[in-house]
């Protein structure tokens, strides 16, 4: 007989953008060439600094565990780091270093839910917000947002979906998958509205045409901030990241650290120290290449017939309508996956929002990008 499992878990959907770079994956064992546009990970390598630091670290045995908040020189140079990008002074005992943001994300929805609570999610949205408030036993509540008006997130909107039960307003900034950036006007709105912010922040350093990013600690000091090291620096397999938690929860926060993860993994503590203090170049590099495979890829999908109203402004994705080939975007990704060998994300993975649209990751270098749009172009007009 079956055991019992927690119902919860049933609630939690498939990570889709994970499904096909698994059949990619499997498709590239039995020996077929897969181009991946699926997936958000850098093709750059980290900056040489973070390699040769963690290289030393290792070498000099700097292999225990550490305060579960993260070496506190690490804290320092983060809260230093938001000086410098925001020009906000932060406390680094508000700061705790994770091992990525995910499991910063589960920390804070760990302290805010109780079975039953709400979260208010804009969407389109990253996968994984909703899975970790059902985790928790919470309900996630989706407001949606439009491309022709940039994915503003519309405060009046977010207002009328509040409850007795709502416990946070998530917000992305820049977004997976639109790639848009929520205003400081919106978000001094948001935080009006006398709920917790989360806000993800994880794409900050990645935006083109001169846009700004407003940091939540900008405008609500009580804000809850998820960053880290993996889209900025190019270093998504040292799974580094850190919260900003107000000065009055991050105890709790402590404790919940200490129980689930005990602390980040020393010697990739070192590398992001690394990271802060000599990276820059390496970020401003990445973010021009970036500017250039977005509109390579933009103007590449647009000539094949996709939609795309408006160009992200960060991040490193195009989320373009898919509809003129089909309504299913989970169906249409595998098929472009089979016939095409081009491992695309289909909306839906993004909330029901999403449906009929597919993201396309420019994380790829400019070779993919084109023998991408090639293959693609040979499949496509069959599908029309």
């Amino acid at each position: 007989m079956a055991e019992k499992r927690a119902a919860r878990v049933a609630k939690i959907k498939p990570f889709l953008a994970m499904e096909v770079m698994e059949r990619a994956f499997a498709m590239e064992r039995a020996g077929t060439r897969v181009l991946h546009l699926e997936i958000g990970e850098p093709d750059f390598p980290p900056p040489p600094e973070v390699v040769t630091a963690c290289s030393e670290a290792l070498a000099a045995g700097e292999t225990r565990y550490t305060d579960s908040r993260g070496l506190q020189e690490l804290r320092d140079a983060i809260a230093g780091d938001y000086a410098t990008r925001f020009g906000v002074t932060l406390d680094p005992e508000r700061v705790l270093v994770t091992s990525g943001t995910s499991p910063a994300m589960l920390l804070v929805f760990s302290l805010l839910v109780d079975p039953g609570d709400e979260v208010v999610i804009a969407t389109p949205h990253y996968p994984c917000y909703p899975s970790f408030v059902h985790t928790c036993g919470g309900m996630p509540v989706f407001v949606p947002t439009d491309p022709h008006d940039g994915y503003r997130l519309d405060v009046a909107a977010v207002r009328r979906a509040i409850t007795k039960r709502t416990r946070a307003i998530v917000v992305g900034s820049p977004a997976n998958p639109t790639g848009a950036i929520q205003s400081r006007d919106t978000l001094r709105e948001l935080a009006a509205l006398g709920l917790p912010i989360v806000s993800d922040e994880i794409y900050d350093g990645l935006v083109y045409d001169d846009a700004k990013v407003t940091s939540a600690l900008e405008v609500a000091d009580d804000a809850y901030v998820l960053d880290g090291f993996s889209k900025r620096y190019a270093m998504t397999g040292f799974r580094l990241g850190w919260l900003v938690a107000p000065a009055d929860a991050v105890r709790s926060l402590q404790i919940l650290q200490q129980n689930l993860f005990i602390s980040a993994n020393r010697f990739v503590q070192h590398g992001g120290l690394a990271a802060l203090r000599s990276g820059a170049a390496s970020v401003a590099a990445m973010r021009d290449a970036y500017a250039k495979r977005r509109d390579r890829l933009a103007g590449g999908l647009r000539e094949l017939g996709f939609v795309i109203p408006q160009l992200p402004s960060g991040a490193f994705y195009v989320f373009a309508d898919a509809r003129a080939f089909g309504n299913d975007s989970l169906a249409l990704a595998f098929e472009l996956l089979e016939r095409a060998h081009v491992g695309v994300t289909p909306g839906v993975d993004f909330g029901a929002a999403g449906e009929g649209w597919l993201r396309f990751s420019y994380a790829a270098s400019e070779a993919t990008i084109d023998e991408a749009l090639a293959r693609l172009a040979d499949v496509l007009p069959s599908l029309r």
